[in-house]
Formats: structure tokens, sequence, C-alpha cells
């Protein structure tokens, strides 16, 4: 196709998406130049995944880290993010996140609705590695936003899958810190906190520049004039083809793979059965972005997180509906076993860790060794604490096995009993005398860290507790993912590079659809958050300030 092919729509830059990234990638284009720019959304609501998660960001030096008297480095940050992905990182794209990080931070302060504030004391999630903040300044939490200022388009915005109460910040929801008189001015103004917020304010950045959103328009190939990228035929509702002209450049802001089980049996490397993630996400723009040429990078990886599936499908696509579990795991009173009845890892970790586990590989027997897997909890832990959807003393869910022995458990489970019986009873002894030999959990900051572990008491009894209350219950849970990791490869930019190592004339990438700038690494709360953010501001603000309309 040719510059003078019919067009239905043109812009400056064209957008592909509408999560945390492809927003801050319009908001920064219009901001830095662009002013004519469109975004282009699958379905019927914007958000992506960042409306659905707790919406953190993970940018080490950001300004508020540093009023709060919280200091960093450059050697620390790089020290720190080395040990977690060995010669994996390109000083490129990781000198840029470094550089643009803490700038997009005062952006989103001075030019956005978007109200972030240190979450002070929440660690890095390797805080035992060298240059890591073991008691927090990296990540950021959002205040919550009133969606009332979003007025009829309040309802565009995808749903929580976040389990706390959604009406403060992160650090409000986990802390209790609201008043009744609070919180019932919150209900009245539709205050939302977490990845509500992010998506929110950010949304409504975008209705305040008068950018559009064309809704139901599925991008599906990137057109070409020579080797510059200068537009989009997209699809839309009736499955007609929808293009869209780009003047200056395409942002790739599709989010991930990890719905698309052909691509997940492809590049990913070990099973992913529990994807948390909006079900658009299925590697539109990684299609797109192979059929124009691109690199490809990280692609084996993903942002695992342990899920659990719900006996319903979600409210899209009708596909399987599943529940984050991250905390249950930690909570004193609870362990995770294998088929054999075995533990197999630090209970308490953090969730991307804990997903490089449980696809470990048995070559004895040929098998992933630690899946399928369950949750185990006695009577005491389910009369305490949430456990996925089910509230304390409530009747047990659809996705929640019971049994009045543990060997009457491992039966309807499928365990191995012997080796159930085995485990809890080593466990327990372990508790009682107040270590876990097997895997150190209750050793650090994280795993004691008051969000997921029991402040009623001191470490490491907040992460570590007896089994011994029948009857117990068992849930399988799934090897998830919050998305997929890998996709085209960017310069410092955010620019699309082809084999050659050459940046793809206007084509650009950010989010979840490109190769992640930390490798397999994730740094702490807001690990994908926040160098996708970063990078959508990097786009915008490349083609809104470098690049002359075409």
């Amino acid at each position: 196709m040719t510059e003078d092919a019919k067009w239905d729509l043109e812009a400056d830059v064209v957008v592909l998406g509408s999560g945390g990234a492809a927003m801050t990638a319009a908001i920064s284009a219009h901001d830095f130049g662009a002013t004519d720019v469109v975004i282009l959304e699958k379905s019927g609501m914007v958000g992506g995944t960042t409306a659905m998660s707790g919406g953190m960001l993970w940018i080490p030096g950001n300004h508020h880290q540093t009023e709060a008297g919280i200091a960093d480095s450059d050697e620390d940050i790089v020290a720190y993010l080395d040990a977690l992905a060995p010669d994996a990182l390109d000083p490129d794209t990781l000198g840029a996140f470094m550089e643009y990080g803490p700038e997009l931070i005062r952006y989103l302060a001075d030019k956005t609705p978007v109200r972030l504030r240190a979450f002070a004391d929440f660690p890095d999630y390797q805080p035992y590695s060298p240059g890591a903040k073991p008691d927090g300044g990296r990540s950021l939490d959002n205040e919550a936003f009133s969606f009332e200022r979003l007025g009829k388009w309040a309802t565009r915005v995808n749903p929580s899958k976040m389990a706390y109460p959604l009406r403060g910040s992160l650090m409000e929801a986990i802390r209790g810190t609201l008043d009744e008189a609070t919180l019932a001015e919150r209900e009245r103004g539709d205050y939302r906190g977490l990845g509500q917020a992010l998506a929110g304010s950010l949304f409504k950045a975008v209705l305040d520049r008068g950018i559009p959103v064309e809704f139901e328009k599925r991008a599906r190939k990137l057109v070409k004039d020579g080797d510059r990228i200068i537009g989009v035929i997209a699809e839309d509702a009736n499955g007609r083809d929808f293009r869209v002209r780009a003047r200056r450049g395409v942002v790739i802001a599709t989010g991930g793979f990890e719905w698309n089980e052909r691509l997940v049996k492809t590049f990913l490397r070990g099973p992913m059965t529990g994807p948390v993630s909006v079900p658009e996400n299925e590697g539109d723009g990684l299609i797109m972005a192979i059929e124009a040429g691109a690199q490809l990078g990280n692609m084996q990886n993903a942002f695992w997180q342990q899920s659990v599936l719900e006996m319903k499908p979600q409210h899209r696509a009708a596909k399987p509906n599943y529940l984050l579990g991250s905390d249950e795991r930690a909570r004193p009173g609870a362990i995770l076993v294998n088929r054999a009845g075995k533990r197999f890892v630090n209970e308490a970790a953090n969730y991307n860790a804990m997903g490089k586990a449980l696809v470990a590989f048995d070559a004895g027997n040929h098998s992933y060794a630690n899946l399928p897997y369950w949750l185990i909890i006695d009577q005491r832990y389910k009369d305490k604490y949430p456990t996925f959807t089910s509230a304390p003393g409530s009747p047990i869910p659809s996705y929640m096995i019971q049994g009045e022995t543990l060997e009457e458990l491992a039966a309807k489970a499928g365990i191995d009993s012997q080796g159930l019986v085995a485990t809890v009873e080593r466990f327990n002894g372990m508790v009682r005398k107040g270590h876990d030999d097997d895997f150190n959990r209750g050793d650090n900051s994280y795993d004691n860290f008051y969000m997921w572990g029991d402040t009623d008491f001191d470490p490491p009894y907040r992460t570590l507790g007896v089994i011994d209350q029948g009857p117990y219950y068992a849930v399988k849970m799934e090897s998830g993912a919050l998305g997929t990791a890998g996709g085209p490869k960017t310069n410092g930019n955010a620019q699309v590079l082809d084999w050659q190592g050459n940046a793809i004339p206007g084509l650009y990438a950010a989010g979840n659809a490109m190769g992640a700038v930390l490798g397999e690494a994730y740094g702490g709360a807001g690990g994908t958050l926040g160098p996708g953010l970063t990078f959508g501001y990097i786009a915008g603000r490349h083609l809104g300030a470098h690049i002359p309309n075409h």
C-alpha cells in the first residue's frame, strides 16, 4: 500500500492498545508535539491488564523515593538487576529505563491526574541480592482516583481482579487506615485505588487531550511503504477492514500473547496454564511485528503469577477466569505441594520467581515435577483468612477440596498420601522449632512483609504456622502469568529493531508487547508496569519531539 491509498482515518501517531503503556504513549506523544493521536482498542473497554492489577510502578531513583530520604545509585540499580538476569540486559534499553523512569514519574505528576506516592517500606522482591532495597522505596502506589471525573466514560474501564478493597490506595487498603467517614465519602465519589486508579487517571488524561479511542478495532496488519511503517489495517466489529494512516508512526502496545495457545507452546520455556490478564492478549502485536521483520527478544519468559481456575467464564469471549494466587500461600498455616505430596519452594517467595520453580523438569520420569501442584491449608487457616474469593468461615467454594484427614484429602485431590502426611509432619516440626530448614521461608524482609504475612505474629511466624486442625483443604493451582515478557526488541528510543539491529522507521513498542527491558528480572512490586509505562513514555516522547510527519 502506498501513501495515496484510501484511508478511513489519519493521525500523526496511532497507538495500538489501551493499557497503561499505550495510554502513556498516547498522552506523551500529544504533549511532545504530535497533537493528532488516535488509540485503536480491540475490545469495548480501556485499561487492559493495568486496570485489573495492583497498579504499582517499580521505578528506581524516582523523586518520591528521594523525597522520602531513600538514597539510590546507578551502581546499586545495575548490580541488583544484573544479579537477577546475569549478562542478559541490554545497556541501551536499561540505560533508557534508568534515565526516563524518574522523568516519567515527574511528567505524570505535572501533566496528568495520576497521583503516585512512595510505598516506602515495600521491599524489593529479592531483598537479599546485591543492590536491593530490602526496606523499600522503588515501588510506587496510586492514590485513589474518583471515577466520577470520567463521567459517562467510567463504565469503559476494565474491572479489577484484585481482592483488596478498592476505595483507597494499596497502603490504605492493607493497613486499614481509612475511617468510616472517609470510606463513605470515597463510596459517594466512586474513588478507586490500585490499577483502577492508574488506568482511570490515565484515561482521564487521554480524554482531557481529546485523544479519540476507536473501540472494537482489532489491529491486524502493519502497512509499509518501502521500509517505513505508514499505517495499520484493523478489523472492526463486523469483520470489515478499517485502515488508519500514521504520519509519524505506530506504537504496538497490545499486551502479551498469553491467551494464544499456539504462541505459548511455541515460545515459553514451560507450561503456562492460567493467565490472569485480559483475554484480548492473543499476541496480535507480536504477529504484526514478526511480519514487519522485527527482531525478537526474551520470548521464553513471562511475568509469572500463580492462579486458580474459577468455575465461571470471564465476562468477555467466554474464556476461563483465573484468580490471582499470590497471597494465600504466604500466610501461616499454608504450604504448596506437588503430586508426590512434597514441598518444593519457599511459599512466601515472590510470584515471578516462584513461576520458575513450577517449570522444573524431572529428567528421570520426563515430566514437570511440580505440575500439577496444590495449596494445602487446615480449618484454623480457613476460619481466619480469606482464600481467593472465599471469605473466612464461608462454605467451601467449587475450586476447594475438603478431607477430614490428610489421607482423605490426598486421595480426593490425587496427591500421594504418604508423601503429604510426611511433609506436613516435617513442616509442623520445623515451624515449632522456628525455622524452615528446607527452604528458609521467613528468613528475609520480603517473606515477612505485612501485605501477605499475618501481623498478629512476629517474624518468622508472620509466614510460618502449623497445619494440624482438621478438616483439611486443597486447592489445585495453575502455572499462571500476569502476561508474557517477550516481543519485538527495541532500542532506547522504543523503536522496534530489525534482525540487523536497525530501527524499523515508524514502528515502536511498549509494555508487554515488547521484549521486556529487564529480561527475566522482576525488580519489585510494579516490575511490569514500571518499565512498561516508561517505554510508553519514551515512545510517545520520541514520536512527538523527534519524528516529522511523513
